[in-house]
């Protein structure tokens, strides 16, 4: 338990890292997606959106993913409580956008992808929901599904927003 405390803040550190690129990446995306025909801007595009899932988010996904079941391992008593499960499950949903991105990168790379700019403005709000109910869990160490709920609501409303047609 010495070193819990420098694990814990490394983990934190790397899953600030790995955010980073979910938030930034479908950014890219809309880039990309909204100037396809533009070729030599696309292939500048692209060594950025490699760079930042291959050498930032993925470094950072393998650290939070590491350091997490450490800390686990260290202190399995968290198991005990419910927030863990509702953090454990937006992991899982956090690692399927994280993979869902790479999918979308290189279907962008190859000219096959079929979304929109608009679609990657409203994806990209998806990786904030997850953050905020995370990030609650894990200061509050409660799961309050009313808060849950209301944060939804609101990034549904978002979504609506970003993709409705002008």
């Amino acid at each position: 338990m010495e070193y819990y405390i420098y694990i814990k803040t490394f983990h934190i550190v790397s899953f600030t890292a790995w955010m980073a690129m979910l938030f930034y990446l479908p950014r890219l995306f809309v880039y990309h997606a909204e100037h396809s025909d533009k070729k030599e801007f696309c292939e500048i595009v692209e060594i950025q959106e490699r760079l930042l899932y291959k050498a930032i988010g993925l470094p950072a996904f393998w650290a939070t993913l590491i350091s997490g079941t450490v800390l686990l391992i260290i202190n399995p008593s968290l198991f005990e409580s419910g927030w863990l499960h509702v953090k454990l499950l937006v992991l899982a949903l956090l690692i399927a956008y994280s993979f869902s991105l790479n999918t979308y990168r290189n279907q962008l790379k190859k000219g096959t992808c079929k979304r929109s700019g608009k679609f990657f403005r409203a994806y990209n709000e998806i990786p904030t929901l997850f953050a905020i109910i995370v990030i609650t869990c894990a200061v509050t160490k409660e799961f309050y599904l009313i808060f849950t709920l209301c944060m939804l609501a609101l990034f549904a409303f978002t979504a609506f927003i970003i993709m409705r047609k002008k």
